[in-house]
């Protein structure tokens, strides 16, 4: 079965819980089992003030369970090194830690997130020049439009959680709009 049990930090740079992951699957008897499970594994970006580690993608739509298809399809996406912030035509589950004071440039991903607020406090800065406070908790949802992360602490981590669905192209009063990673995110593009 699955690998050791909170054996070590994994690349987690923040001074926050190490988190973990269990995926279940099925016996020979169709009884529910954990098919594996791990510590997530974090990637540092911006010099250390941003970590990311992705728990889990899928690339269709719905999604093949079967024989354990999704999982092989998730390791290819893992191991492939091109996976961007969006996975096209399926989903990435994906945990964020901001350093304190961190800001993420603005950017925007073709993309339906669900980003969860689980530490900390941030900002969600909308190119309108909309500031919402989020605090634990709060819930956003990103209808691919442009935005920014915000840890408003000077001294506190901060960690959100996101699912990110691919979207079909967004077209506002016939201007079509793209992904638009910003300057700063040193991630390859999506492809979608």
């Amino acid at each position: 079965m699955g690998s050791s049990y909170r054996t070590e930090d994994n690349g987690k740079i923040s001074d926050l819980p190490q988190l973990h992951r269990y995926i279940t699957g099925h016996n020979a008897e169709g009884k529910a089992i954990v098919h594996s499970q791990n510590d997530f594994e974090w990637k540092s970006y911006a010099e250390g003030e941003l970590a990311f580690s992705v728990a889990y993608t899928t690339s269709e739509f719905p999604v093949n369970l079967n024989k354990d298809a999704d999982v092989a399809e998730h390791t290819r996406v893992l191991e492939s090194g091109n996976l961007g912030l969006v996975n096209p035509s399926g989903t990435v589950f994906r945990c964020v830690d901001f350093a304190p004071g961190y800001a993420c440039g603005m950017h925007r991903t073709q993309s339906l997130d669900y980003g969860i607020v689980l530490e900390g406090e941030v900002d969600m800065v909308l190119d309108s020049g909309e500031v919402h406070p989020m605090k634990r908790g709060d819930v956003a949802i990103q209808r691919a439009t442009q935005h920014q992360w915000v840890n408003k602490s000077k001294t506190e981590w901060a960690r959100m959680m996101f699912v990110l669905q691919d979207c079909q192209p967004l077209v506002v009063d016939g201007q079509e709009y793209k992904e638009d990673l910003g300057t700063n995110s040193g991630l390859p593009p999506s492809g979608n």
